[in-house]
């Protein structure tokens, strides 16, 4: 009999890149079956971009009345596993990246084990919550994330393991998306209202990137940002905005941009990946010595967005400075074996599927 393993594709599109690594390497591996099962055929279609030899059993879930399609907007996680609760709890191990999964230990007679792959780095606060303790086994990105969830109570040592960051293995190539070869400046704004400049600052931000000579922009907020604010619009012709597209997720910027400006996503991770140069925005004079705004030590930090050109004057000359504190963020946060992610995913929750039989 093989070991059957389901992944829950319930999530928007940006997570689908931290969890399809490992489901094509299980899929590789002698007498496992891997299902992906998913509410939206565009999710679905993603995932068979990948898979050209068909060794995922893409299965399509009953979808919850909600608007159309999309890759960034999914029905409500909560109904769609109620709705196919049949479907999702014949599968002995399920692997997700996102916690409403929890919610299915509430079902009398739930007995699927539950594997999490966090997707982030472990920053933000946000990413920790009480529904982390319902997993039987969580793979983080590196040594940072792993200690914290023990710390906070989340985990113990047996059931949380660094796995690395298998998007990597998946990140498109360095592209040009402008006519000309002027460096390109690649601006991330976060989501969050409470730390986002493009939310508090958009109009000022506006100004001071249509107004910059000799560079080209890419303005690539998270995907979320656009369910939070009114799209971002911009005639420039130095500016490419994208509210949102498979460029937006993976890693088709990050891997393109000269210079990475942004507030205090993780994705600055992805970028950094090539130590490069960067500018922070703390346009509300926040108090930095949180773990949130652990990124502002990597590069510049400006505090007025008419700053912004002096900065990218200095960014070069002033990015040695910076490689040292890059390279140890990095090694911190995401554990860059040589042992690709996707197999020490695959291994740990193999073993672990495996084990619960």
């Amino acid at each position: 009999m093989p070991t059957d393993i389901a992944f829950l594709a319930i999530a928007e599109a940006q997570q689908l890149y931290h969890w399809l690594p490992a489901a094509l390497e299980l899929a590789r591996r002698p007498d496992v079956r891997v299902s992906i099962l998913s509410p939206s055929d565009q999710i679905l279609a993603l995932v068979e971009s990948y898979d050209p030899t068909g060794s995922l059993h893409r299965i399509r879930l009953r979808r919850p009345p909600s608007r159309p399609d999309s890759l960034f907007r999914q029905p409500s996680r909560l109904a769609t596993l109620l709705l196919n609760y049949p479907a999702i709890a014949r599968f002995p191990t399920l692997v997700t990246t996102e916690i409403s999964s929890a919610w299915l230990r509430r079902v009398p007679g739930f007995r699927s084990h539950l594997i999490l792959i966090k997707h982030g780095a472990g920053d933000r606060e946000g990413g920790y919550k009480k529904r982390h303790r319902d997993f039987d086994l969580t793979l983080v990105a590196g040594e940072k994330d792993r200690r914290r969830m023990i710390d906070r109570g989340l985990c113990t040592a047996e059931t949380v393991a660094v796995g690395g960051y298998p998007k990597f293995e998946l990140k498109a190539d360095r592209q040009r998306f402008f006519a000309d070869d002027k460096p390109v400046l690649l601006y991330n704004p976060h989501f969050d209202p409470a730390l986002s400049s493009w939310i508090n600052h958009g109009p000022a931000m506006l100004a001071a990137l249509e107004s910059l000579e000799g560079w080209n922009v890419i303005i690539a907020p998270h995907t979320k940002l656009a369910r939070k604010a009114p799209p971002i619009v911009s005639s420039a012709p130095h500016i490419r905005v994208d509210m949102g597209s498979r460029h937006s997720i993976d890693m088709s910027y990050t891997m393109s941009a000269d210079v990475y400006l942004g507030d205090v996503s993780s994705q600055v991770y992805e970028y950094l990946i090539q130590p490069r140069p960067c500018i922070f925005l703390n346009l509300d004079h926040r108090d930095a010595s949180g773990d949130a705004f652990a990124h502002w030590k990597l590069g510049q930090v400006i505090a007025r967005a008419d700053a912004l050109p002096q900065a990218l004057a200095h960014a070069n000359d002033l990015q040695p400075g910076f490689v040292a504190a890059q390279e140890a963020a990095m090694q911190q946060s995401i554990d860059l074996s040589p042992v690709p992610a996707s197999q020490r995913q695959a291994d740990l929750i193999l073993n672990f599927a495996k084990k619960g039989v």
